[in-house]
């Protein structure tokens, strides 16, 4: 198949596609006569392994060692259990951080409810309350 049809297939765009292979996440194509690339059943398996990787928010490393994971007989299941847990750990770390930063936008929308909606933008005290922090 040809990567526009691999691209709609994988919910993806042909940009994504070339910088996988660019990077080593999919093989580099086969080509056809007229240099177009070709695609087979093994690359939309790949290619979604990568998307739904990307979709829990490991990074293009990980992705890479989970991909030469699946291929490595020597490597242990614990191998990726660790990827996945360090990454659960990073999750975990950013949830914390978010968490805080939706108290403190809170607050400004909050303070900003009680003394100076529907005034002039120049005295919203949003401006305020950010040069403080």
């Amino acid at each position: 198949m040809r990567i526009g049809i691999l691209a709609d297939m994988a919910g993806t765009t042909v940009p994504t596609i070339r910088y996988y292979e660019q990077i080593g996440l999919l093989r580099p194509a086969a080509r056809q006569g007229g240099g177009q690339r070709t695609y087979d059943r093994e690359d939309v398996r790949r290619l979604a392994f990568v998307r739904r990787c990307r979709a829990f928010g490991f990074s293009i490393d990980e992705v890479r060692t989970l991909l030469s994971l699946t291929g490595d007989r020597s490597a242990l299941c614990t191998d990726a259990r660790d990827l996945a847990e360090r990454h659960l750990e990073t999750v975990r770390s950013k949830l914390v951080e978010l968490r805080v930063l939706e108290t403190s936008i809170a607050s400004l929308v909050s303070n900003c409810n009680s003394t100076c909606v529907g005034g002039a933008a120049t005295d919203c005290s949003i401006f305020a309350d950010i040069n403080q922090e």
